[in-house]
């Protein structure tokens, strides 16, 4: 039991001791500059979007807040501190509050300018050189069952079997739809022409008889 508090007291200790180490390394705040409530939006100054989640601290201090999802931030300041804005990907801002507010609020927009780091060009090789490349192609060996198998499946026979199997895509269906459309308004209020009443369809057709065409097909 005596060890068990003994331990507890310890602990305390300890914790006292970080938070005062703590208050000592903290800047004290000056009481005669006026306390202002600081709020107000962070956005990328190219597009004018939000920008969340990034850090908003006192110069000098440890105090200080991360905006929120819409990029709304707010936090107490005094007069003539300096507020930094973080933010991965941005270049750092900056704002001194000024000593000629009236209010005990001031609302503020911050906007931040992208940073852009450029690197080098990396060109990523599968093996150490352009030779040693070459001499694995050169030597590779292709599986016979494997070349069998490419030649069978871009035999014509089969190709044409899979084209007939393979179902109409978004743009085909879309394409056969307008053609459908296009030809009703085309003939919209009169009959639509039928090839069994047309003379030249029945003339070129006995024409294609007499030479055979049905025959060789």
């Amino acid at each position: 039991m005596r060890k068990s508090m003994v331990i507890a007291f310890l602990l305390c200790m300890a914790v006292l001791g970080a938070d005062v180490a703590f208050a000592q390394t903290s800047p004290k705040a000056d009481i005669s500059r006026k306390i202002i409530q600081f709020s107000g939006l962070l956005l990328d100054a190219d597009s004018l979007y939000p920008i969340p989640y990034a850090a908003v601290v006192i110069r000098n201090t440890t105090r200080g807040e991360y905006s929120s999802a819409t990029g709304f931030y707010s936090l107490v300041v005094q007069e003539k501190d300096t507020v930094d804005f973080y933010a991965l990907g941005y270049k750092r801002g900056s704002f001194v509050v000024p000593d000629t507010f009236t209010t005990s609020t001031f609302n503020h927009v911050q906007a931040l300018q992208l940073d852009t780091i450029l690197l080098r060009e990396m060109v990523v090789y599968p093996w150490p050189s352009r030779e040693k490349f070459k001499t694995e192609f050169l030597s590779m060996e292709v599986p016979s069952d494997d070349l069998d198998r490419a030649r069978k499946n871009l035999a014509r026979a089969e190709m044409i079997q899979a084209i007939q199997q393979v179902s109409m895509d978004g743009g085909m269906a879309y394409r056969a739809k307008m053609d459908q459309q296009v030809q009703r308004n085309y003939y919209a209020g009169q009959y639509v022409p039928n090839n069994l009443m047309n003379p030249l369809a029945w003339s070129k057709f006995i024409q294609a008889v007499q030479n055979g065409e049905f025959r060789n097909r």
